[in-house]
């Protein structure tokens, strides 16, 4: 399965359009994480936590846009582009989304 965020695909050409497909997965801070993230927030660096937090989140929201595409009979996905949202205190969604396309 291709993806890309252009609208199309250099040296391919577009054959079907299948419409719209997203993923999304809501996660929540763990709070061993918000301790760690308190003490780098004091001596400064990088919030490994929450980078693999989020990392995790947008491959599973990826997985879940490539199953839809795949289920309409895409190979690629163009156009993908992703949004993040607050929804309750401590968690987040991911959504992404894109137009499912058969390319050659």
């Amino acid at each position: 399965m291709l993806l890309t965020n252009t609208e199309e695909i250099p040296g391919k050409r577009i054959t079907a359009f299948y419409g719209l497909v997203s993923g999304s997965t809501v996660r929540a801070k763990h709070a061993g994480r918000d301790i760690m993230a308190g003490l780098k927030n004091i001596f400064g660096g990088e919030l490994k936590g929450y980078t693999e937090l989020l990392q995790e989140s947008r491959d599973e929201a990826i997985r879940r846009m490539k199953a839809q595409a795949k289920q309409l009979g895409a190979n690629a996905v163009v156009n993908v582009r992703f949004s993040t949202s607050s929804v309750a205190a401590g968690a987040a969604e991911i959504y992404v989304y894109g137009t499912a396309v058969s390319v050659e």
